[in-house]
């Protein structure tokens, strides 16, 4: 059974990025075309599952899938598109079983990409959302403690609008 465990903000989650970060580049190499901080612990003020996830932009997917091998020896589970077309998922543990980082590589150009960014990017420009975000999380986390899946879904509408929102204030059209 997988608790929703969440913890105030840590300023520590940015540099536990870079450090994951580094290693990240040093196995990819030129494989890698960018690689960026993602999700909740990329967004300061507001609460998280202590989780970084790290958005990893590929050249090519295929040789990504070649050196799986290089990232499970790092600590990560390789785990396919794990229910998004065309991302590769990995996930690490530390040796109690905790999940502490998660990649979710995309190919460049996919649209993934920008969604992922632009998301974390209005979610620290539009500090209301980022506001409204963590009270819908902690209201969901003591809804269900211990359903993972529940606490997912209902995210779902509230990313569906943000997503939505992020696109528009992105392209400068404004909000929708």
């Amino acid at each position: 059974m997988q608790r929703v465990h969440l913890t105030p903000h840590d300023i520590r989650w940015a540099g536990n990025f870079a450090l994951e970060a580094s290693i990240v580049v040093n196995t990819l190499g030129d494989l890698l075309v960018a690689i960026h901080h993602i999700g909740s612990t990329a967004i300061p003020g507001i609460c998280a599952k202590p989780i970084i996830d790290i958005l990893a932009v590929v050249s090519d997917l295929s040789m990504l899938d070649a050196k799986s091998p290089e990232l499970e020896a790092m600590g990560y589970e390789a785990m396919g598109e794990f229910g998004i077309p065309g991302r590769r998922y990995f996930r690490k543990n530390d040796p109690a079983g905790n999940r502490t980082h998660q990649i979710h590589a995309f190919q460049a150009g996919s649209p993934q990409i920008e969604r992922h960014l632009a998301f974390r990017d209005f979610m620290r420009a539009n500090p209301e959302c980022a506001i409204r975000y963590d009270a819908l999380k902690q209201r969901l986390a003591e809804l269900y403690p211990t359903d993972i899946a529940s606490y997912t879904d209902g995210k779902d509408e509230f990313m569906k609008e943000m997503d939505a929102r992020a696109a528009a204030w992105r392209s400068g059209t404004g909000f929708v």
